[in-house]
């Protein structure tokens, strides 16, 4: 997104904050709601133009999303649902790309209440492996074939008992309402997000042999250090990556063992 919408987002990712620290607010249900929104606009192209027209005052579209989602979901969805069709977009997709986002965000949020956001982090992870090394698997995942309820009946049968609630209601969104992104992109950005969380940044850590506990400590640190912010190790073991270690930070990849690492994070931090 770009500046109208950027800033309409960040405005509505604090309203969001602000709800969700109360107790009274139940996030899972916030997020379920958000969701349906999402749903609506994305299908609903007239409805989504009508709202993101600059033309019309933001006070009549508010109005307008009152009426329209009544009886629907709950006020404080409505509420938050008012406040950004008051905000200014760029392009009115962006209104529907940010109600997702803040579906997802409240999920995350709710998963984080409950002391369960590590493992929804982990949980990610570890399916866009299972994904990326099962071919039958994601094709029947993205097949457009088929409906939305075999795909969530099939998500059920793999992850319902095994993961958090909350990562299979991001899952089963993600690959039910993908919305033209491919799998892997959706999964991606669900993990980046979910670093946000605890404001962490995602090191996806691939090693020829697992690390033992202190490894692991030790990385982080020196990851910590280097990046300015704490971070949160995916890790994965493939014993044929070159140089024992691959570390890769955004679009930042780095080879090497991990000692080499180390002393090459020293010298930058001291240069």
């Amino acid at each position: 997104m770009n500046g109208a919408s950027r800033e309409a987002l960040a405005a509505a990712r604090e309203r969001l904050d602000a709800l969700t620290d109360s107790t009274s607010v139940d996030a899972a249900q916030l997020a379920g709601e958000l969701a349906a929104v999402t749903a609506l606009l994305d299908r609903e192209v007239s409805l989504r133009r009508v709202l993101t027209d600059p033309a019309q005052a933001g006070e009549a579209k508010a109005e307008l999303v009152q009426r329209l989602l009544a009886g629907q979901v709950s006020g404080t969805t409505a509420d938050l649902v008012s406040g950004l069709v008051r905000s200014r977009w760029s392009q009115s997709r962006d209104l529907v790309d940010a109600l997702e986002e803040l579906a997802n965000v409240a999920d995350l949020t709710a998963a984080q209440q409950t002391g369960a956001l590590d493992s929804v982090e982990d949980e990610l992870f570890r399916f866009g492996r299972i994904v990326s090394s099962n071919t039958e698997l994601r094709a029947a995942l993205t097949d457009r074939k088929a409906t939305a309820s075999a795909k969530s009946e099939l998500l059920s049968s793999l992850l319902g008992g095994r993961a958090d609630a909350a990562t299979e209601r991001l899952v089963t969104r993600l690959v039910t309402a993908p919305r033209g992104r491919s799998l892997e992109a959706g999964l991606e950005s669900l993990s980046k997000l979910a670093a946000e969380r605890r404001d962490r940044v995602v090191a996806v850590v691939t090693s020829a042999v697992p690390l033992s506990d202190t490894q692991k400590r030790r990385l982080g640190a020196a990851l910590a250090k280097l990046y300015g912010r704490q971070m949160h190790l995916n890790l994965d073991v493939d014993p044929e990556v070159v140089g024992g270690m691959r570390v890769q930070v955004g679009d930042e990849v780095i080879n090497g063992s991990l000692a080499d690492r180390i002393e090459d994070a020293a010298r930058r931090m001291a240069s």
